[in-house]
C-alpha cells in the first residue's frame, strides 16, 4: 500500500485505530465490520482539505448535495445487516465517493453499486481503483429502480433516505435477504434506519437509531 494510503499526522493509521476504539465505545461489536473499517482509509475518499477530518464521527460534503456518511452509521448499518449471517451478494444504492462501497467490499464476494449522478461515480471509481478490489462492480443508474439484471440479491443498503420503501428494492430482495435504508420524510421531520427481511411470510421491518441522509432522489444525472 503506498504512503497515500497509509497517511500521515490526522490521516494515519493511528488516527484510524482511535476511530475502531470509538465506534467499539458506541456499540459496534462484530468485529468483521470493526476490521473491515479499520482496513478502508477514510481519508482517500474526501476532499484534500478536508482529509484531516476524515476519521472524525461526522459526515462530510462531497459536493453534488451529497455526503459521506459517518463511520459510526456505516457501520451500524452493516452490522445490522450481517447479523447472524454473511452479506451474499450485495446491492449498494448510492455509491457516492466510493467508501461504503469499499468497506462492503471487504466483506462479500460480490458487491454492486449504482450511484445517479455520473460525476460522483468517476469519483468513485477512481477512488477504489487506488485499493485495487476487483469485487466491486459500479454502475451509473437510477438507484430507486435497484439493478434488475443483477437481481436478485441478498442484501441491499440504501445511502439515501426514502418517503417510503421503494417497491423495485424489494422485489429484487432474495428469500431470507435482508435491506437497510433511511425512512422518512426528511432530515427535519425525523427518519430511522429500517431493517427489512424476507421471510416465508412476507416483509418484516424493524426500526432502529435516529439519523439524518440526504434524500433519495429518482432519475440521473
Amino acid at each position: 500500500m503506498n504512503s497515500a494510503l497509509h497517511g500521515i499526522g490526522m490521516t494515519s493509521q493511528r488516527t484510524r485505530t482511535r476511530m475502531i476504539e470509538r465506534l467499539r465505545e458506541q456499540g459496534i461489536a462484530d468485529e468483521r465490520v470493526l476490521a473491515a473499517m479499520a482496513a478502508v482509509p477514510r481519508h482517500i475518499f474526501v476532499e484534500e482539505a478536508l482529509a484531516s477530518r476524515a476519521y472524525e464521527d461526522t459526515a462530510l460534503p462531497l459536493g453534488f448535495q451529497q455526503t459521506i456518511s459517518q463511520p459510526y452509521v456505516v457501520a451500524r448499518m452493516i452490522e445490522l445487516l450481517i447479523k447472524g449471517r454473511e452479506l451474499g451478494k450485495t446491492l449498494e444504492v448510492g455509491a457516492g465517493c466510493g467508501y461504503q462501497a469499499a468497506v462492503l467490499a471487504m466483506l462479500t464476494k460480490e458487491l454492486y453499486a449504482v450511484e445517479r449522478i455520473d460525476a460522483l461515480l468517476a469519483r468513485a471509481r477512481k477512488n477504489l481503483a487506488q485499493l485495487r478490489l476487483g469485487n466491486v462492480r459500479l454502475k451509473h443508474a437510477d438507484g430507486s429502480l435497484g439493478l434488475p439484471a443483477a437481481a436478485p440479491f441478498d442484501t441491499i443498503i440504501v445511502a439515501a433516505a426514502a418517503t417510503s420503501v421503494p417497491p423495485a428494492l424489494v422485489e429484487q430482495l432474495s428469500p431470507g435477504g435482508r435491506m437497510m435504508l433511511p425512512l422518512g420524510a426528511s432530515a427535519i421531520d425525523g427518519q430511522a434506519l429500517c431493517l427489512l427481511q424476507r421471510n416465508d411470510s412476507g416483509i418484516v421491518e424493524t426500526r432502529y437509531d435516529a439519523v439524518r441522509f440526504v434524500p433519495l432522489v429518482a432519475g440521473v444525472e
